[in-house]
């Protein structure tokens, strides 16, 4: 009797975590999309998606100048995804050349030294990677820009990207280690009897059966790039310029909310709740590229079973 009442207990308690889950995101979902359609009344659609110019330094009274602003996002896309980008060129095939070392290629006592490293440097609070790229990486890039001929500018989309690019690092590495450990031994000894080198093994072998988890790792790193903000601040600027050369400044949608939100604001002008529109927009964005992800997942999935 009391096992069976202890029982209905954690199944209720295990209901009630899932209900709570899932109740938030709906909250937080339709906080967004109330601010939103609010927004909306103000700004049309058609300037928001395809607008081409981000300036929401609206006026608080109607007799001061620039009483309204320009709120086109496609800036904030573009830097978004150029210092994501750039973040994932760096960390990706560095991340997943790690994972292999350390799986296949590192003895015990490398993987033992090696793995805590790593863990040390994912723990590493963000802004001291803005500090990084903004008092090292950046005059590092612009003297070598110099040295090269060509103009960087003290805050670039290249050094947040690469700064970035090492935050995640250990992120993916992990993930992607701990995803080829798990691949059955059987496989690999399986491709060896059949006559195939360990690198052969490792690449048609190890990684088809390991791609699931290590597509889901590359896509908690684009998450973490796609929401970071301290590095955009302090490594890439405020400058919200449309512009797909990573010598230049931009800015991110996160930072702009963040800015839109900082101090005192009237909850009832288009600048502060441009942000909500901003936080929904990179919601659905961010559905999406999950989406897509585990579309792929499954097609190599299918593929490889």
């Amino acid at each position: 009797m009391k096992a069976r009442l202890l029982e209905k207990t954690v199944y209720a308690l295990l209901i009630a975590s899932s209900a709570i889950a899932i109740l938030t995101t709906i909250g937080i979902v339709l906080s967004l999309l109330f601010e939103t359609l609010r927004f909306f009344d103000q700004v049309s659609l058609s300037d928001f998606f395809f607008g081409l110019q981000w300036s929401p330094q609206t006026a608080l009274r109607a007799d001061q100048i620039g009483s309204s602003g320009s709120f086109g996002i496609v800036p904030l896309l573009a830097g978004t995804g150029l210092i994501s980008a750039i973040a994932l060129t760096v960390a990706g095939p560095i991340g997943l050349l790690a994972a292999i070392y350390l799986a296949e290629y590192a003895s015990a006592s490398v993987r033992s030294v090696i793995k805590p490293i790593m863990e040390i440097l994912a723990g590493i609070p963000t802004v001291v990677y803005g500090f990084f790229a903004a008092l090292a990486l950046s005059p590092l890039l612009r003297r070598a820009g110099e040295a090269g001929g060509l103009d960087i500018s003290s805050e670039s989309a290249l050094a947040a990207g690469i700064a970035m690019g090492i935050m995640i690092i250990p992120l993916i590495s992990s993930i992607s280690e701990d995803v080829i450990s798990a691949v059955p031994q059987s496989l690999r000894e399986g491709s060896y009897g059949l006559g195939a080198t360990q690198g052969e093994t490792i690449r048609k072998v190890v990684l088809v059966a390991a791609l699931p988890g290590i597509v889901g790792g590359m896509l908690l790193g684009t998450s973490r790039a796609l929401g970071e903000t301290m590095i955009v601040v302090m490594a890439a600027g405020l400058s919200a310029k449309l512009t797909a050369n990573p010598l230049d400044a931009v800015t991110t949608v996160t930072v702009q909310i963040v800015a839109l939100l900082t101090g005192d604001q009237e909850f009832d002008s288009a600048k502060t709740l441009s942000a909500f529109a901003l936080g929904l927009t990179l919601l659905v964005l961010t559905l999406i590229m999950n989406m897509v992800a585990v579309h792929v997942v499954n097609a190599y999935r299918e593929r490889y079973e």
